[in-house]
């Protein structure tokens, strides 16, 4: 009896042991499905394009409405996630040979070119259809920064440096996407928000590629104006931070519709890009990687602070 006894305390303690750990297999498994999702979607990256788009619906809303504003974030972050998505499917093989991304889903062989592409069109039906409910303009921009990212940018990026040029027009869609989502129309003042981050990728992502040059280099990625971590990609980011801070105050001098800025919101953009042309200086006299670093911490400082402020303006104006 003792045996038997000793042998049920024995099953029962080995049946606990093995819920235990097929629950913990099953908890470790869907962590690492859900750390690729987001990894495959760049889901940072995401959230703050969802972000801009947010600021820009705020600007153009007469009335906010949560369903929009739910459809927006949802719509939004798909087409992101999809463009991302498609984009690592494309650049498997040259992902491989880059220490930033050799550890991506794909090229890790955690995850199967053929499911990225199943999440990849499955994000754009879902996306599409999200802006679609919003009105057919918001939808036909979202699939058009879809088309630009992956069939003209990513292709680009190992032939030209003219890809950062391409790649800035999806890029600045969002912020004016959520204008149109709020209004269904196109106008000065959606094109304005356009031109202000069109303006604000440059100095952001050539900062961004003096970082990673001799990563960028191993894929064959031509990232920088000249090709080379020289006085001369330093000038063109000092003049398209110039350019950026200009397009960002227009609409105080009131020549932009329903976009408008007070003075003292246009002094607070004005001298946040005043900081950001300041790293950009820092930059064209030590070209180092440090000062690079700093100067795309500041842009991305940049861009979410004039958005707040912008939206700010808006509702205590």
């Amino acid at each position: 009896m003792e045996k038997i006894h000793v042998g049920v305390i024995f099953a029962s303690q080995f049946s606990s042991w093995m819920k235990s750990a097929v629950g913990s297999v099953k908890s470790i498994s869907f962590s690492l499905a859900f750390s690729d999702f987001k990894e495959i979607t760049k889901a940072k990256l995401a959230v703050s394009v969802v972000f801009s788009s947010i600021a820009g619906y705020f600007l153009g809303a007469y009335e906010i409405s949560i369903t929009s504003l739910l459809l927006l974030t949802f719509g939004g972050y798909c087409m992101v996630g999809a463009s991302n998505a498609y984009n690592q499917i494309i650049e498997k093989d040259l992902d491989a040979l880059m220490k930033r991304t050799k550890n991506r889903p794909i090229p890790s062989g955690r995850m199967s070119p053929k499911t990225a592409l199943a999440i990849a069109v499955t994000l754009t039906i879902l996306g599409v259809l999200s802006l679609l409910a919003l009105s057919p303009k918001t939808a036909m921009f979202g699939a058009i920064s879809i088309f630009l990212y992956t069939s003209v940018y990513t292709p680009l990026k190992t032939k030209t440096p003219l890809s950062v040029f391409v790649g800035a027009f999806p890029g600045a869609i969002p912020f004016m996407l959520g204008w149109v989502a709020a209004t269904d129309d196109f106008g000065i003042e959606p094109g304005t928000l356009f031109m202000i981050q069109f303006f604000w990728q440059f100095p952001h992502f050539w900062a961004l590629g003096w970082m990673l040059d001799e990563d960028y280099k191993k894929a064959g990625f031509k990232m920088l104006p000249t090709g080379n971590k020289d006085t001369g990609t330093a000038m063109q980011i000092i003049l398209y931070t110039i350019w950026m801070i200009v397009i960002s105050i227009v609409p105080v001098f009131g020549f932009t519709g329903r976009l408008q800025l007070s003075v003292t919101a246009a002094v607070i953009v004005f001298l946040a890009g005043l900081v950001m042309l300041l790293f950009a200086f820092k930059l064209y006299e030590k070209r180092d990687n440090a000062t690079a670093r700093k100067l795309m911490l500041a842009s991305v400082t940049y861009i979410s602070l004039i958005q707040v402020v912008y939206v700010m303006d808006k509702f205590i104006s």
